[in-house]
């Protein structure tokens, strides 16, 4: 079988007045994520890394955020999309690993719950959706509370086709 890997990151900004939503998971929080649509970038960098997997190019080629229909949209909305990418090339998900890097608020409690959300949404087991969590240690942007990023590894496999022969 034919094995493709993919990476992405992305980062957003901290800013009042929105709702900081994380993997498809609202976390309290008086910040929350600036961005066209909801500006989830742990879903952003999943989605990306599948469509790099797929040798696509990235998510703003596929979803801009110029366009107005995207705007607000809850990001799970680009991971069933790209689940019809991956049906359309005859791949499917081995795995995806990835890393939120925030400073506050402490969100291991809230990783099992993303982890269901996109395995729902990809049609996988959460077994094959790893989320980890870490800070800036008080470093850069994420350690000053300013933005939030993640990182995304995906491995698609291509599906063997299956040819009876009679």
């Amino acid at each position: 079988m034919g094995f493709k890997i993919g990476f992405s990151y992305d980062v957003h900004q901290l800013v009042e007045n929105r709702p900081l939503v994380l993997g498809g998971v609202e976390i309290e929080h008086q910040f929350g994520l600036l961005g066209h649509s909801d500006a989830d970038c742990l879903i952003h960098a999943i989605a990306e890394a599948i469509i790099g997997a797929l040798g696509l190019g990235d998510l703003g080629k596929h979803f801009s955020d110029q366009d107005p229909k995207y705007k607000d949209i809850n990001s799970t909305y680009f991971l069933f999309e790209v689940k019809k990418m991956l049906k359309n090339e005859n791949y499917r998900i081995s795995n995806i690993d990835s890393t939120i890097n925030i400073e506050k608020p402490h969100i291991a409690k809230y990783i099992p719950k993303m982890q269901e959300v996109i395995a729902k949404c990809l049609e996988i087991n959460p077994s094959l959706v790893n989320i980890k969590a870490t800070r800036g240690e008080g470093l850069g942007f994420v350690g000053g509370q300013e933005g939030v990023a993640c990182y995304a590894v995906v491995l698609i496999e291509k599906i063997e086709s299956k040819i009876i022969k009679i």
